[in-house]
């Protein structure tokens, strides 16, 4: 790549509902670039109002990548993530010096920028039927699963995460091997430079603004836009927090509040992990989401 030394991902991590958003278009805007989304859930068209997608009119302030670009029947994987965005940032960096990238799916951010282990894939018959346990008995038993086969994985992994258990399982039971043992390649090197910005706020006001949006995602339609999406319960991107709640609502299992507040502290939860993994990952430095003027002068 022409002159990669001057060449710079900024990439914009965080909790969910610390507003990433805004401040990606911010910064998009005033370095006259585009967007890079890495949010797992935001790729799927047919997901919308569970995964707080950028409005259309934050669509249209500036460009952005990686939304609305698949369909929920297709499986895309961290691992298709990184060769995509990869090949999509040497278009971008020929007409910009700074790209921005944003997300809170860790996974993603880090298959873009350090690159991933070289995962197997699993048959659709295995997964299916561990999906099938998860339906029929919860995620307890294959917490225990995971466990035994993988103790290793189990201590360091986001083991509240259906995606993330049934993903190492199916490894497993696809080679024998645990999920772990495939998690360590080295760092590759990439040919631009990359800049982490963190953001997070005071504990109780990030709470506030995950309730205050699941209430709006709510009064948006969340219930509908998940009934439509029945036929595709199954599939990974769904077993997460805000679709899983509310099928349990569709299945009779709870009432509506119920869902509604399992979702605000299941989102609260996955804010904490976020939170976890960023502060461990790279070398992410933290800003208040408002220190607009100390995210330039750090940028500077």
């Amino acid at each position: 790549m022409a002159g990669a030394d001057t060449k710079r991902l900024i990439v914009v991590v965080g909790p969910t509902a610390v507003g990433k958003t805004a401040m990606a278009i911010t910064l998009a805007k005033h370095f006259k670039t585009e967007i890079i989304s890495a949010d797992s859930r935001q790729f799927y068209k047919e997901m919308s109002i569970g995964t707080a997608k950028p409005d259309a009119e934050e669509l249209r302030e500036v460009k952005h990548h990686f939304i609305d670009s698949h369909s929920i029947e297709e499986e895309y994987s961290a691992g298709d993530f990184e060769r995509d965005a990869l090949s999509l940032l040497e278009t971008l960096f020929e007409k910009h010096d700074e790209v921005v990238m944003v997300g809170g799916s860790g996974l993603f951010v880090r298959a873009v920028c350090e690159g991933l282990d070289n995962l197997p894939k699993a048959p659709a018959a295995v997964r299916e039927r561990l999906n099938d346990i998860f339906e029929r008995k919860g995620l307890e038993p294959l917490q225990q699963k995971l466990k035994e086969v993988d103790p290793d994985y189990y201590r360091h992994a986001d083991i509240h995460n259906p995606q993330r258990v049934i993903r190492a399982l199916e490894v497993y039971e696809a080679t024998g091997q645990p999920f772990s043992s495939y998690r360590v390649r080295e760092t590759v090197e990439r040919p631009f430079g990359i800049v982490t910005i963190g953001l997070n706020m005071e504990r109780q006001k990030l709470y506030d603004r995950i309730n205050l949006r699941v209430d709006k995602m709510i009064e948006k339609g969340l219930v509908n836009e998940v009934r439509s999406l029945l036929s595709y319960r199954n599939m990974p991107a769904l077993l997460t927090v805000g679709y899983a709640e509310i099928f349990d609502f569709i299945d009779g299992k709870i009432t509506l509040e119920e869902a509604i507040s399992r979702i605000k502290q299941n989102s609260r939860r996955y804010a904490k992990r976020q939170i976890t993994w960023f502060k461990k990952y790279g070398d992410t430095v933290w800003f208040d989401p408002d220190d607009w003027e100390g995210i330039l002068s750090f940028l500077r």
